[in-house]
């Protein structure tokens, strides 16, 4: 999945320092111009989900930064550990906008990552 960043380097501290994401892979693709970078959430291995930070490239992508899906959560990130992660994040600054709830399938609460996209923080019942 590509998220649409504004800048590699302050989306990469973000996604790393704050949430604790694992940088897999940051390369030039000097024929393009870019940067191909790859985070992962802990524990995901190297077959498990991953997300391309993309920079905007054009004025029309950077209108979408933090509004890729008009303001809903889009973006799902489970844990084995609710209040840890909830906890850790908090602690890390990370705004949440909803906060947990129990639901049928266990935790959840809603956060924004450094741009504004809505994440669900989820842990299974």
């Amino acid at each position: 999945m590509a998220l649409i960043v504004r800048d590699y380097d302050e989306a990469i501290a973000w996604f790393t320092g704050v949430l604790g994401f694992t940088l897999v892979e940051d390369s030039y693709q000097p024929e393009q111009d870019k940067r191909w970078v790859v985070v992962a959430p802990p524990g995901a291995g190297e077959n498990g989900a991953s997300i391309l930070l993309a920079r905007a490239a054009t004025p029309e992508q950077a209108r979408f930064i933090g509004d890729q899906a008009a303001g809903r959560v889009f973006l799902f990130l489970r844990t084995d550990d609710f209040w840890r992660d909830y906890r850790a994040f908090t602690a890390n600054g990370v705004r949440f906008v909803r906060e947990p709830a129990e639901q049928p399938y266990g935790m959840v609460a809603v956060f924004e990552d450094l741009y504004g996209n809505r994440w669900d923080l989820i842990g299974p019942a």
